[in-house]
């Protein structure tokens, strides 16, 4: 998203928005090619981004714990963002990942994202349309620049997926310290909610060295900033289940709050990368009763995740080389406590043009508290990936 720019010439006004544009460069999902419209301060930027991924796991079904080695394509994804004018932006998102993804060889192609930016200064911006719900600093750091692998389930809210349609109020104060944002959104939809009323988000952070000023984040900055930031977020729906389904009644309402801190320290030593998150997710318990069938597990969750990072100061070869960890816990109320786990995860990233071209090896493990005797999937399990990235 761009931000609000002014001149009282016209072709300066162009100059400055495409410099702008241009100096975005560094946002991976940027990374592609920037058309000026002549005789106007527009722009369009196309990007294109490709992961691939090789996965093997030590399950290849629920029914079945035997190994299995799995290659498809993760994310795959033509990008068209820009300015209509110098305070109304827009941004689409064509996706068709997960192709090939347990033998699936006709995922759908599907608009990600689609909506316009309205920058009236940095203190004041819109967005509406279908975007990142504003909750879990996690769901918001570009899945093209992680410090992980990939995301964690547990910083996904229970509705609407990663993405939901509204509209957000946000921006950034005190010389971009602080950053709030209030968004209204769909939530919860359809036949089983039993009275439709629009979700509420609310997201504050607080940056005590360089400003993360942007909507989205990054999981790390590759050793170019010093950061430090705080976030708290809630969010909240009414009436969204019924917790007894079948008698229509006891209506319950979703609530959910999360606290988390990112920071990454450049050093002569190395870049030092550390972030973490605690999540609390609660629909009165309704889960435990007997709610509709579609209502998700995780719509009672308190959960959390560390993270931890380090890129090495020199190159190796013609590349950079980074090292994670990870680890995250997961405490769910159904009554057996089947789903309750703990995920331990390592790898390195290495980059051998930034994000723009990477290779990735990660190998996970996931055990549970009260291990299946049936589901391979709830058991104990291990899995390996072998990534590339390329965006263009």
């Amino acid at each position: 998203m761009q931000a609000h720019t002014s001149s009282s010439s016209g072709g300066a006004l162009r100059a400055a928005v495409l410099a702008a544009a241009l100096a975005a460069a560094p946002l991976a999902s940027q990374a592609g090619v920037t058309i000026a419209v002549p005789g106007s301060e527009a722009y369009l930027s196309l990007d294109y981004a490709l992961q691939l991924w090789s996965q093997g796991q030590s399950y290849t079904s629920a029914t079945d714990n035997g190994n299995t080695w799995d290659n498809y394509i993760r994310r795959n994804r033509l990008t068209f963002s820009g300015q209509y004018n110098d305070y109304v932006g827009f941004y689409a998102q064509i996706e068709a990942g997960n192709d090939g993804k347990g033998g699936n060889e006709d995922r759908s192609t599907y608009f990600r994202d689609a909506y316009v930016t309205f920058d009236y200064s940095d203190a004041v911006r819109v967005i509406a349309g279908r975007f990142k719900n504003g909750f879990s600093r996690e769901n918001n750091e570009a899945c093209l620049e992680p410090l992980t692998l990939d995301r964690s389930g547990i910083s996904y809210t229970p509705f609407a997926g990663t993405r939901d349609n509204g509209v957000a109020l946000w921006g950034n104060l005190a010389d971009a310290r602080l950053q709030y944002r209030i968004v209204l959104a769909d939530g919860r939809e359809g036949d089983v909610v039993p009275k439709k009323k629009p979700r509420v988000t609310g997201r504050v952070h607080w940056s005590l060295l360089d400003p993360e000023s942007d909507y989205g984040y990054r999981g790390t900055y590759l050793g170019t900033r010093r950061v430090l930031t705080f976030g708290a977020a809630v969010d909240w729906q009414a009436d969204v289940a019924y917790a007894d389904a079948a008698a229509r009644s006891d209506i319950v309402d979703y609530r959910a709050w999360t606290v988390d801190v990112f920071g990454e320290l450049p050093t002569r030593w190395g870049s030092f990368t550390g972030s973490a998150a605690y999540f609390d997710y609660d629909t009165g318990d309704a889960i435990s009763r007997a709610p509709d069938a579609s209502l998700p597990a995780n719509s009672q969750l308190k959960a959390y995740y560390l993270k931890g990072g380090y890129l090495l100061p020199q190159k190796v070869g013609p590349g950079r080389l980074q090292f994670y960890g990870r680890r995250d816990h997961a405490d769910y109320a159904v009554a057996d406590g089947a789903l309750d786990h703990d995920t331990t995860g390592v790898g390195a990233h290495y980059y051998v043009d930034g994000q723009r071209l990477k290779l990735t090896v990660d190998y996970s493990r996931t055990t549970f508290d009260r291990p299946s005797a049936s589901n391979a999937a709830l058991q104990d399990n291990w899995q390996t990936t072998l990534g590339l990235q390329l965006l263009f």
